[in-house]
């Protein structure tokens, strides 16, 4: 297993309170390596703003890879989601996701995860919108497969979702998709509110060929130890089906993005 610490890109100019690590992308990238990280999750809302290119040689330098590229900043910084009740924005998501594979693909990123870029139900009530995300979704994992690019889908909590909370309903989503880059992100935080099992739910999906990447925060949403969340036990488990992943933090930036970030790379290579 590797561990990843998410920071934002630099077009992004809203502050993501779940990304790591403060100063330019050079100096995110920098900061990471020098904590002892694998990779980055990079979190953009406008990829083609980007020079994939120079990013991609400034990861590498730093003895790096770039783990996934997030979609968690579109809707946090420009309220585009996958389902919207202005068909005119859902369409920009749409473009959007298929410039996010382009991104991934450009800079060697095995991943695109989708969270809270999905949107609601309840703003589509008048349509199938589990259908329309889900076909939605089936195309674009069509199009990420031959770039070498996977979509991963992140089980969010009741508060923050009505589209697919739990593992089980993930996987009820992924038979839905029917496509095999398609699967699922699971986070420990999401977890802790929605499951039974601090384990079950990894030993679920994996078992059923569908655990692409795992998200890590307490049950605070702060760095792993700082909270109740058994993450030796998860970790045990994850070791135990073989997950060879990444374990990405995706957390509060408190006391401070920087700390946040050393504090999960120090506790999490004592268990890892």
């Amino acid at each position: 297993m590797k561990l990843s610490l998410t920071i934002q890109t630099p077009e992004v100019r809203r502050h993501v309170p779940v990304a790591l690590l403060s100063g330019t992308f050079e100096e995110h990238s920098a900061k990471a390596a020098r904590l002892g990280a694998d990779g980055v999750e990079l979190m953009t809302d406008s990829p083609r703003e980007l020079d994939a290119a120079g990013m991609s040689a400034g990861v590498a330098r730093e003895g790096l890879q770039v783990a996934a590229i997030s979609s968690g900043a579109l809707a946090f910084t420009q309220g585009i989601t996958l389902l919207h009740a202005d068909v005119q924005v859902a369409a920009t998501a749409r473009q959007r996701l298929y410039q996010l594979i382009d991104f991934a693909a450009a800079l060697q990123a095995p991943l695109v995860t989708i969270g809270s870029f999905r949107g609601r139900l309840a703003s589509v009530p008048e349509a199938d919108g589990r259908g329309i995300l889900a076909a939605i979704l089936c195309e674009a994992a069509g199009y990420a497969q031959p770039r070498g690019v996977r979509l991963t889908l992140e089980p969010l909590n009741r508060y923050e979702s009505d589209l697919v909370a739990t593992a089980g309903q993930g996987l009820e989503f992924c038979a839905q998709v029917d496509h095999p880059a398609f699967g699922l992100l699971l986070d420990t935080y999401h977890v802790n509110i929605e499951e039974s099992s601090w384990t079950a739910p990894f030993r679920q999906v994996m078992a059923a060929g569908k655990l692409f990447h795992v998200h890590l925060g307490d049950n605070n949403r702060l760095p792993p130890g700082g909270g109740l969340i058994d993450f030796p036990q998860i970790i045990a488990a994850l070791r135990e089906i073989g997950y060879a992943g990444y374990l990405s933090a995706e957390l509060l930036g408190k006391p401070d993005p920087d700390a946040a970030a050393a504090q999960t790379i120090a506790y999490m290579r004592r268990i890892v």
